[in-house]
């Protein structure tokens, strides 16, 4: 955990306009109306004081004060501690450990391969990917968000790999009606639009 050496006025973060972790990260802001600065970073070249900041020069990072914060898992927690309405995480410590382990499996299971498609147009991670997606129908059948009755922070680590899913070159059978119907909800929610940003909104500008 880094320190800031020249306080900042106003909570910021440094965001890629494309990258799915920072989208997830902004959706929480914009679910708690929280006010913050956004810093853009260029995928290609990020500036020197993000890596002032973060060691390994990576976005999502969030300033606050004093405090700075990456991995967006962590930033998700500490905004949902530090903004408590609405809550985005369960309270007693089972069910706040199940979150923790659904985000987990969300990093490696869709998020990696994702990765790996954006990266390298990798078909073997694009089979895998829809595979694991379709596997999880059922569940978004069974409750109006991600296995629970309110929004969660898991909910606002699917979205965006939703969102992603025409330019990752996914296409997902009728079968899938309960995730298009779950994925629908979320798109519409306000605060989903009000995190989208410019270049985000053209991934499905032909959807």
């Amino acid at each position: 955990m880094a320190q800031v050496t020249n306080r900042r006025l106003a909570m910021t973060l440094f965001s890629s306009d494309e990258c799915a972790r920072c989208h997830a990260v902004r959706i929480v802001l914009a679910e708690k109306g929280i006010n913050f600065d956004i810093q853009r970073v260029d995928d290609d070249e990020a500036p020197e004081d993000l890596h002032d900041l973060n060691p390994y020069g990576e976005v999502p990072t969030l300033v606050d004060r004093d405090l700075v914060l990456y991995n967006y898992q962590v930033i998700m927690e500490y905004l949902d501690e530090r903004f408590p309405h609405p809550p985005l995480m369960p309270v007693d410590p089972v069910s706040r450990g199940r979150v923790r382990l659904m985000l987990h499996r969300i990093e490696r299971d869709w998020y990696r391969l994702a990765d790996k498609v954006m990266l390298s147009n990798d078909d073997n991670a694009r089979k895998e990917l829809r595979d694991g997606l379709l596997s999880s129908v059922p569940i978004f059948d069974s409750k109006p968000f991600f296995m629970s009755d309110e929004l969660s922070l898991i909910d606002c680590a699917i979205a965006p790999l939703l969102w992603r899913l025409p330019i990752l070159g996914i296409q997902l059978p009728n079968a899938a009606k309960p995730l298009f119907k779950y994925a629908e909800s979320m798109f519409a929610r306000n605060g989903f639009k009000l995190s989208l940003t410019e270049s985000e909104k053209e991934m499905r500008a032909a959807v």
